[in-house]
């Protein structure tokens, strides 16, 4: 009989197949002793263990690219961690094998991050999974990971690892199920770049049995357990008519009366590029620039290196619009030349531009370098501050990107609470806003955009999120100025009609995403639109504001 189980979609598309199960983590190793004379031998042989797992994450991530490398490469960072190999090596010293030495060190690591608030708790699972790796290594047994099968299946884990994830071959992983993660975890975010359907935070996941036939909605978050003939062609019926859609979906966003909405893609750095061109993006509404800085953990990187990768994105949208975010260091991207080095919450302590503020020398060289690339290019270059709070933040990035000889037109991110009620003192400073929607329903709920457990409040569908939407938007057109969306909500083709109905002028969204957003979008009137986005906000939950906007632009 069929069952519906509902967790939060967070990549397009259906897929049917029978359920195959992660293979499972490593055992936690035995804590025996060693003699005092083969400590060395243990310590060379943790150090070529976290050697090898650094370089099989970092040539993963080179075989996967864009997003999926950066993430990688962050984790490869985790095995090479100076500190965690003395700590190894202390741990041997004193008795321990290789294997509980690392994992030892690791577990303190864990409750550090897990007890680090906000952002470093949802760093958590990535850690396990070096530890995994490098423990499975040292007992010389097979790497947790992705089962073998020769039919196609879906893939069920308690979380995945980003490892597994950048490399799954879609060909074989019709789509995944996991009972922890949220919409913006890594595996979500590396899941809508390889266009897999997916669905997170489904309570009761893992236990579902192995060979179990599931449907999985990666847009509604619904995984029906033994669906039904009926429910079958309805979710193939459905599918084929958004092929249909996407197929005959082309050129620039726009409604079916003809108002135009730009498309544009998020991208981490040059190698993203290709598949934003590939998928008709209209330029880049964000462009997180922290991928030049993560990679040296002492330094910023120089001028030069900046000015060329800057220039590669720049060059190639002629006549296009290219967003920059300046660097958002801090919270679960610390750097050790800038981030304070303890802080008891640093989700709400020295991030984004308050970093910046405190070393405006990196900030003048990344608004120099930004300077000198866009010089001669016909793009339209556009940049932005994170994690901007009020008029007097807006005006302090305004006056140092007027310092630094850029000519690009300046905007705020409006990822706080304060930012969206105020937005009309803040667009008194600067051209532009963009609502970065992951962040703001994190901050508007309490709620760590990381942890499966709240991930309900995640939901960019609350009527609340829409209300500070709403506020933005209303102020940029009192102001004159524009209002998009860079957050994931505007990757939702439905809730991509809602944002246009509020009034957002542009939404910027994962490449793979803009086909199904254009076909939404040229479905339906901004009046239309409009009427959905109050249905929506009338409501008092993120399903209900769901159903009721699909209600007005169904015509149910």
């Amino acid at each position: 009989m069929e069952t519906t189980l509902r967790g939060v979609g967070v990549s397009h598309g259906v897929a049917i197949g029978e359920v195959r199960h992660m293979g499972t983590a490593v055992l936690e190793p035995p804590a025996k002793q060693i003699r005092a004379e083969d400590a060395e031998r243990e310590q060379a042989r943790a150090r070529q263990a976290l050697e090898a797992v650094a370089a099989d994450l970092t040539a993963r991530g080179h075989l996967a690219g864009g997003e999926a490398q950066a993430v990688l490469e962050a984790q490869a960072l985790m095995a090479q961690d100076p500190e965690l190999r003395a700590d190894v090596e202390r741990r041997i010293a004193v008795g321990s094998t290789a294997e509980r030495a690392a994992y030892d060190a690791f577990a303190s690591y864990r409750a550090l991050l897990a007890g680090a608030g906000e952002y470093l708790a949802g760093r958590v699972a990535d850690l396990d999974d070096v530890r995994n790796r490098i423990v499975a290594r040292l007992l010389g047994v097979p790497m947790p990971g992705v089962p073998d099968s020769d039919e196609p299946y879906v893939l069920i884990a308690r979380d995945l690892a980003p490892a597994d994830t950048a490399l799954l071959d879609p060909s074989l992983v019709l789509g995944f199920v996991t009972e922890e993660g949220g919409p913006t975890s890594h595996s979500a975010i590396l899941a809508r770049a390889l266009g897999v359907p997916a669905v997170v935070a489904l309570p009761g996941a893992v236990e579902l049995a192995e060979g179990t036939v599931v449907a999985v909605d990666g847009s509604t978050g619904e995984v029906f357990v033994e669906p039904s003939p009926e429910r079958r062609e309805e979710l193939a019926a459905a599918v084929a008519e958004r092929k249909a859609a996407l197929a005959a979906s082309s050129g620039p966003g726009v409604t079916s009366d003809g108002h135009r909405v730009p498309l544009l893609a998020n991208i981490g750095g040059p190698a993203d590029v290709p598949a934003a061109v590939e998928a008709g993006a209209e330029g880049v509404g964000l462009f997180r620039t922290e991928f030049l800085f993560l990679d040296d953990a002492v330094r910023a990187p120089s001028r030069e290196r900046q000015v060329a990768a800057y220039r590669e994105v720049l060059e190639a949208f002629p006549e296009g619009r290219v967003v920059v975010r300046v660097l958002d260091a801090g919270a679960d991207k610390p750097l050790a030349f800038l981030t304070p080095a303890e802080e008891p919450n640093p989700a709400l302590g020295v991030r984004g531009l308050r970093t910046l503020l405190d070393h405006p020398d990196v900030l003048r060289t990344q608004l120099e370098a930004l300077a000198e690339a866009v010089r001669g290019l016909p793009v339209h270059l556009e940049v932005m501050a994170p994690m901007v709070a009020d008029r007097q933040d807006a005006r302090a990035f305004a006056d140092a990107c007027r310092a630094a000889g850029l000519t690009a037109t300046v905007g705020a991110m409006v990822e706080v609470p304060a930012a969206a009620l105020r937005a009309r003192a803040v667009l008194r400073e600067v051209e532009f806003v963009s609502l970065g929607t992951n962040d703001l329903a994190q901050y508007t709920f309490a709620a760590d955009r990381q942890v499966g457990a709240v991930a309900r409040y995640q939901d960019p569908w609350q009527p609340a999120l829409l209300d500070l939407v709403a506020a933005a938007a209303d102020a940029a057109r009192a102001e004159a100025k524009s209002c998009g969306v860079c957050g994931e909500a505007a990757s939702d083709p439905l809730l991509a009609c809602v944002l246009v109905g509020l009034g957002v002028t542009s939404l910027s969204m994962g490449a793979s995403s803009i086909p199904y957003v254009r076909a939404s979008l040229a479905k339906y009137t901004v009046a239309q639109c409009a009427r959905a986005a109050a249905a929506a906000r009338a409501e008092d939950s993120a399903e209900g504001a769901r159903r009721a906007a699909h209600a007005v632009l169904s015509g149910e």
